[in-house]
């Protein structure tokens, strides 16, 4: 299933991470990984479906919240086969010119309209001598079913002590959002955001000084698991019986706003992606697309917000405040249980009805207190 096939090229690549805040995208590079091994031969075919074996189909033609578009340039003087003439859809071809004046503009339009303005340029520049161009563009947008209540938030301990930060506060009953995974790399934290569409956000917060290589690929690993959460099962996780009006149980989540740009030179690490062969000069890797093509750049660019009314959100919820009824006297106790995310956590912004894992990140730097999202 090319789902599984895809959120392990995530994992795979989450694990070559360094501590540094970053997002990537495995299902906005996948697509395009199986669409070259379609027409590969030879040792470039063999790395190709080695990392994306079958065609992408991740359901998300009627998603509401997810959408991904593919699209190829080809120079007007390559000469392309005729199977490649015969299967490729008409509607995602297009035609470069050569003049990188003409032809540059003309693919920075593309990403910006398939991503809503969010990635204004294409990741890599074309060249005179480009024959070939293929582009996938993921975009995900949802509000949350519960937003948060932005806040100031200043850590007492740790890398983001004494910063004035953009935090996050709700609560709320669902004790289901919140489980603790048993995972390879410790105790792991996930949180379930869940958006109104089709699309959730786990924020994930592993053990004090387990990196982001660890972390984002137990956190993935574990999406199937149901976990636990015993009290103080987890990082990040407290327990407390208080007095209440009624004995129902309460989540309270504090967590940070963030903003991440990031941009991925795939051929940093070629063999990750299949693509060693691919861009060997002397080869001859895709003859079912035009003689003595091959790889010359592979990029991808990221950006992500979550904010207190959704992921990619740009605006500040005003939470309405009215007075309150007289305070009944407390007949019984009830539990509470606290996630404070006051550290470099993970991310992940998960198709709910695939389980496909559409974008992946760590958050070092939390957008500050006047950044509200």
């Amino acid at each position: 299933m090319s789902v599984a096939a895809t959120n392990a090229l995530t994992a795979r690549w989450a694990s070559t991470l360094d501590d540094g805040q970053t997002a990537l995208s495995g299902a906005a590079a996948y697509p395009l990984l199986a669409l070259l091994a379609r027409y590969a031969a030879g040792p470039a075919r063999a790395e190709l479906l080695a990392v994306a074996a079958e065609p992408a189909r991740y359901g998300l033609d009627d998603s509401p919240a997810a959408r991904l578009a593919l699209a190829c340039w080809t120079h007007r003087g390559v000469e392309l086969s005729a199977r490649w003439r015969r299967e490729a859809p008409p509607a995602m071809r297009g035609e470069l010119t050569g003049r990188p004046e003409a032809d540059q503009p003309t693919l920075d339009a593309w990403a910006a309209e398939r991503t809503d303005g969010r990635i204004r340029h294409l990741p890599i520049t074309v060249a005179p001598g480009t024959a070939l161009v293929l582009a996938a563009a993921l975009s995900v947008s949802t509000r949350w079913e519960q937003p948060f209540t932005p806040v100031r938030c200043r850590p007492a301990s740790g890398p983001w002590r004494g910063r004035d930060l953009a935090g996050l506060f709700r609560s709320g009953p669902d004790l289901g959002a919140l489980r603790v995974a048993d995972t390879g790399a410790g105790p792991l934290t996930l949180l379930t955001v869940t958006g109104r569409d089709d699309v959730d956000v786990l924020l994930a917060l592993g053990p004090a000084g387990v990196p982001a290589a660890a972390v984002l690929p137990a956190a993935i690993g574990a999406l199937g698991d149901p976990g636990t959460l015993p009290p103080h099962a987890g990082p990040g996780v407290s327990e407390q019986v208080v007095d209440g009006v009624d004995d129902r149980p309460e989540l309270r989540v504090a967590t940070v706003a963030f903003t991440v740009d990031a941009r991925h030179d795939l051929l940093a690490r070629p063999a990750l992606f299949g693509l060693e062969a691919a861009t060997d000069p002397a080869g001859d890797p895709f003859p079912e697309v035009s003689r003595r093509l091959v790889v010359s750049q592979a990029a991808q660019g990221v950006t992500a917000t979550f904010g207190a009314t959704g992921f990619r959100a740009a605006a500040v919820t005003a939470l309405g405040v009215r007075a309150g009824a007289a305070r009944p006297r407390p007949t019984t106790r009830r539990r509470v249980v606290r996630l404070d995310v006051d550290r470099p956590f993970g991310f992940l912004a998960v198709h709910r009805r695939s389980g496909l894992v559409l974008a992946a990140g760590w958050v070092t730097d939390p957008d500050e207190a006047t950044g509200h999202r």
